[in-house]
C-alpha cells in the first residue's frame, strides 16, 4: 500500500487559507470575547503555544490583549499578506531565497537584540513593523514553492 501525495497546489491554498484565518482571528478574539468566551479561549490558548501573551508587548482591541504579542502580530498578518500575494505572477522558484530571508530578518533580529541586551523597549508599533517585511517574505515563499512543485519535472529549492 503507498501513501498518496497531497498536491503541492491544495497545500499552498490551505497554508494560505489557515494564514489568512489564523490573522483574521488573531483580531477576533479580543472582538468575541464577550458574545463568545468560547471561541475567543480557544484562540487565546491556542496562540499561548507559540507567543509569551504578556499584556506589556500585545496591542489591545476594546480593551482586550490581543492573541499574540506585537511581534507575532506584525508576523502572522504579513505571513498571510504573503501568502495571499504568492498566487500572483508566474510560479517558479526565487532567486537566492536563503540569502533573501536572512535580509527581511535582520529588523526582527535587531529590535530583538536591542531588547535582549536592554538597551531600549521598542514598543509593539516597532516591534511588529520589524516584523512585517520576515512575516511578508516567509508567507510568500512557502506559497511560491508549493507552487512551483506543482509544476511536473521541477524541485523547489531554497538557494
Amino acid at each position: 500500500m503507498t501513501a498518496a501525495r497531497v498536491s503541492p497546489r491544495l497545500l499552498a491554498i490551505l497554508l494560505t487559507v489557515a494564514a489568512a484565518s489564523w490573522a483574521t482571528a488573531i483580531f477576533f478574539a479580543p472582538l468575541a470575547h464577550a458574545a463568545m468566551p468560547m471561541a475567543a479561549r480557544a484562540v487565546n490558548v491556542t496562540a499561548a503555544l507559540v507567543c509569551h501573551q504578556r499584556d506589556d508587548r500585545s496591542f489591545h482591541l476594546h480593551g482586550q490583549r490581543l492573541a499574540v504579542c506585537g511581534r507575532c502580530t506584525g508576523l502572522y498578518l504579513a505571513g498571510a499578506m504573503g501568502a495571499w500575494a504568492a498566487w500572483f505572477g508566474r510560479a517558479r522558484v526565487p532567486a537566492r531565497t536563503r540569502r533573501l530571508l536572512l535580509l527581511v530578518a535582520l529588523p526582527t533580529a535587531a529590535i530583538f537584540a536591542v531588547e535582549w541586551i536592554g538597551a531600549a523597549n521598542p514598543g509593539n508599533v516597532l516591534r511588529a513593523a520589524a516584523a512585517l517585511p520576515l512575516g511578508a517574505v516567509a508567507g510568500w515563499l512557502f506559497v511560491r514553492l508549493l507552487r512551483v512543485e506543482e509544476q511536473p519535472g521541477t524541485c523547489a529549492i531554497i538557494t
